[in-house]
């Protein structure tokens, strides 16, 4: 299959998501992208692995197995519905919105 993940619209918040000044604004701009979930384009604040093998937003992919059994991403059957917490995605998360916050409270 050659098949693209769906990307963020242009002027959508995940679009630019992540974007600070200095010398590793790309790197951290990125970084900042997987922090949002491919549904709903949203930062994450519950991140779980599903069977794909991709990090979503739980609440979302929940909704989303209401009534299909694909991968959001990739359309394809999925193996199970279980999902598992991404711990380290949520700590870098919350590490972002920490600098994040702290760069605006410098402003």
């Amino acid at each position: 299959h050659d098949y693209a993940p769906p990307s963020a619209p242009q002027g959508s918040v995940a679009a630019g998501a992540g974007t600070v000044s200095g010398s590793a604004s790309g790197t951290v701009s990125k970084m900042a992208e997987s922090f949002y979930c491919p549904i709903s384009m949203e930062l994450m604040n519950d991140p779980v692995f599903a069977a794909d093998g991709h990090t979503y937003e739980r609440e979302f992919i929940e909704e989303w197995f209401q009534t299909k059994t694909t991968s959001p991403l990739t359309n394809e059957p999925l193996a199970h519905k279980l999902l598992v917490p991404n711990h380290n995605l949520r700590s870098q998360i919350q590490e972002y919105r920490d600098s994040t916050s702290a760069q605006n409270a410098a402003r």
